[in-house]
């Protein structure tokens, strides 16, 4: 099924699928800035000319590093999970924002595995229409749960690992966000792990996104999400230029 598989492109596709109204948008502004241009004395049409070119390597810089990032780096084989040392068998939760693009990766990488499937999509909370518009393309994937946020229906001190991977950074509201990191740090047992995988609006995002960046969090804010929550970081990854990953643990656990 689509949901569970990814085609060649599958990335960049769907970043143009779900975020057309961007693209669209930078068509009608270079479109109306050469008309413009065509009525301007000199000066003004060299600097409308010039803004026309930054927009336009702007949005195809974006494009080039989510190929490079979604559909080049392999990140969808979960290698890079290997670091961690994962164990097989062990009761695994992956949480999602309403676009689930790793359950079945995870079920095939870690099987034999008891893998709970959770989605806290909530449109009235989450109202980015990027996600509405992937929630519609892709079927959930089988065996999915919703719940929200702040009721994850987890028992506590049951998961020895959970993912979040692209999808923490969907809930907007740093209370909702640190509230659901709370009942996510109770449901861990005492040795658990969570790994989380985001963009970080730093420099390099800045550079390859633009404003775009401004999606993402900060490292320094994602520490305080966690320190607030009760979790720690035992390790941060660069899996790319472009994205960390936080492996975080109960606060006091030892690593």
């Amino acid at each position: 099924m689509e949901s569970i598989t990814r085609k060649p492109l599958q990335g960049i596709k769907n970043i143009i699928r779900f975020n057309w109204h961007f693209y669209l948008f930078a068509v009608v502004i270079v479109i109306v800035l050469l008309y413009c241009a065509t009525m301007m004395p000199g000066g003004y049409r060299f600097a409308l000319m010039v803004i026309i070119a930054l927009t336009l390597i702007s949005t195809f810089t974006s494009l080039i590093v989510s190929w490079y990032i979604y559909d080049h780096s392999n990140i969808y084989t979960l290698n890079w999970l290997n670091s961690i040392n994962i164990e097989p068998g062990k009761n695994m939760v992956n949480i999602n924002a309403g676009l689930d693009e790793t359950s079945y990766i995870l079920s095939q990488k870690y099987k034999p595995l008891n893998l709970t499937i959770l989605d806290f999509y909530d449109p009235e909370k989450h109202t980015e229409i990027s996600i509405a518009r992937a929630r519609r393309a892709y079927p959930a994937y089988p065996g999915t749960v919703s719940v929200a946020t702040s009721n994850l229906q987890l028992a506590a001190n049951s998961i020895d690992y959970a993912f979040l991977l692209f999808a923490a950074h969907e809930i907007r509201d740093s209370g909702e966000r640190i509230d659901f990191f709370r009942h996510l740090n109770q449901s861990l047992a005492p040795d658990g792990r969570v790994v989380i995988l985001e963009h970080l609006r730093d420099t390099v995002n800045f550079m390859a996104y633009n404003m775009g960046y401004n999606h993402f969090y900060s490292q320094k804010s994602w520490v305080a999400t966690f320190k607030k929550a009760g979790l720690n970081i035992e390790t941060e990854l660069k899996v790319t230029p472009f994205l960390t990953a936080f492996v975080l643990q109960k606060n006091g656990t030892a690593s």
